[in-house]
């Protein structure tokens, strides 16, 4: 099993997947992954509708509203599509009050969640995808996502066609300040 940073490196955006199905144990070791996923104040915040069927994820293909969007396809052609909700007003809250500038802290939450799911899915030699680009509520209502959860994003999980190469990153002297993000003013 690779190493964490190496996998972090190696991780890739994959939206074209070969028709391989992926087994029930792998799928379950992949949401152990999210099971394991720290929160606001372990609130777990995070649900998920895990899609197979191929008429479903035709109707999740419906939902994007740019047919040029190339995660449009991967809805469809992925054996395996994971739909990442969240319940509302429980992370970032204490007892029921906003505890955080931010307000509800669940974008944060299920963004912690959807990377431990793709790093997990890259271990198991599988591609992913986390997509944002699309109508939201349209697919929600696909899914029956019940009252006070959001859909959040969808992640298409397959064995990839092909390993995109890696873009370009900044240098970590272009996006790290010690002790100050700026010069204090004179």
């Amino acid at each position: 099993m690779p190493d964490v940073l190496e996998s972090i490196k190696d991780r890739r955006s994959v939206r074209k997947y070969k028709t391989s199905d992926i087994t029930d144990e792998d799928l379950n070791e992949i949401l152990e992954a999210v099971r394991w996923s720290p929160s606001w104040a372990n609130t777990q915040c995070w649900e998920i509708v895990v899609v197979r069927d191929p008429s479903i994820k035709k109707e999740l293909k419906g939902c994007f509203k740019s047919k040029g969007n190339p995660a449009r396809d991967a809805v469809e052609q992925a054996p395996v599509v994971i739909a990442l909700c969240s319940k509302l007003k429980t992370s970032g809250y204490y007892k029921g009050e906003v505890a955080t500038k931010f307000g509800d802290w669940f974008m944060f939450d299920t963004g912690i969640a959807a990377q431990n799911l793709c790093l997990a899915a890259y271990a198991k030699g599988l591609g992913s995808v986390i997509i944002g680009l699309f109508d939201h509520d349209m697919a929600a209502r696909v899914l029956n996502v019940k009252e006070g959860y959001d859909l959040v994003t969808m992640i298409p999980i397959g064995y990839p066609e092909k390993r995109p190469s890696a873009p370009k990153r900044k240098e970590i002297k272009d996006f790290v300040h010690y002790d100050s993000f700026q010069p204090k003013p004179a």
